[in-house]
């Protein structure tokens, strides 16, 4: 959710936004403005920076081990490859599909 010094922040520079004669409504507006400001963003699918940092730190290490494993796997690929090729040469070039 965004921070209350963040919508006072944004609030206030809409006020300031607004035409100067209209000092004698300007707290109501301005009470209004931020109530109408705080429900449209609560409605929003909103995280907060905090949130975002975690996230953003889970995925870095998510990927790091993807190339990890992407790097093993053809590591393991490799040997069953050379394996079946040492097979089919120890067998006269023969392999069960044959």
């Amino acid at each position: 959710m965004v921070s209350p010094k963040s919508l006072d922040e944004l609030t206030r520079k809409l006020m300031e936004a607004l035409p100067q004669g209209l000092g004698q409504i300007q707290a109501d507006v301005k009470k209004n403005l931020r109530a109408t400001l705080e429900a449209a963003l609560g409605r929003m699918d909103l995280v907060t920076r905090e949130e975002f940092d975690v996230q953003t730190t889970v995925l870095a290490r998510s990927r790091e081990q993807l190339t990890l494993l992407e790097e093993k796997l053809g590591q393991l690929e490799s040997e069953l490859q050379a394996l079946q090729g040492a097979a089919a040469e120890s067998s006269g070039g023969f392999t069960a599909k044959d």
